[in-house]
């Protein structure tokens, strides 16, 4: 699998630099996504589908309250905002997303259209006369 794909490249990247990282695995029956995304509730987390089968991540990591009067020796980890995009086939099905965010972890699966299979038309062996 080509994990540089130019095709998904994102111009919100941009606007967003801070980047999560997302692993989508492809079943016979889904499509599954999972992040991390440490410290984050359900409510700092945004998942949306918008129109033409573009499955939006976004959220937001916030910065805590710093006190003046406090010892920093260190203060690393800053507000930021994340947005990642993901251009889903069409066997995916929008309407039954489901998503699920545990310790940390988004995880989302997607249901895929089942594939219709070719049907098999049997061919009578008889011959028949034509006259």
């Amino acid at each position: 699998m080509d994990r540089f794909n130019l095709d998904m490249w994102n111009p919100l990247d941009l606007i967003f630099p801070f980047h999560i990282f997302v692993d989508w695995l492809d079943t016979d029956e889904a499509h599954i996504f999972k992040a991390n995304l440490p410290s984050l509730k359900k409510e700092d987390v945004k998942v949306q589908v918008e129109e033409e089968h573009v499955l939006v991540i976004s959220g937001e990591f916030k910065k805590d309250e710093v006190d003046k009067n406090d010892k920093w020796h260190r203060l690393e980890r800053s507000h930021e905002t994340f947005s990642h995009r993901f251009c889903l086939p069409k066997n995916a099905m929008l309407d039954q997303v489901k998503a699920n965010l545990t310790n940390g972890m988004l995880s989302m699966t997607i249901p895929k259209v089942a594939e219709s299979k070719p049907v098999v038309i049997p061919i009578n062996s008889k011959l028949t006369s034509l006259m």
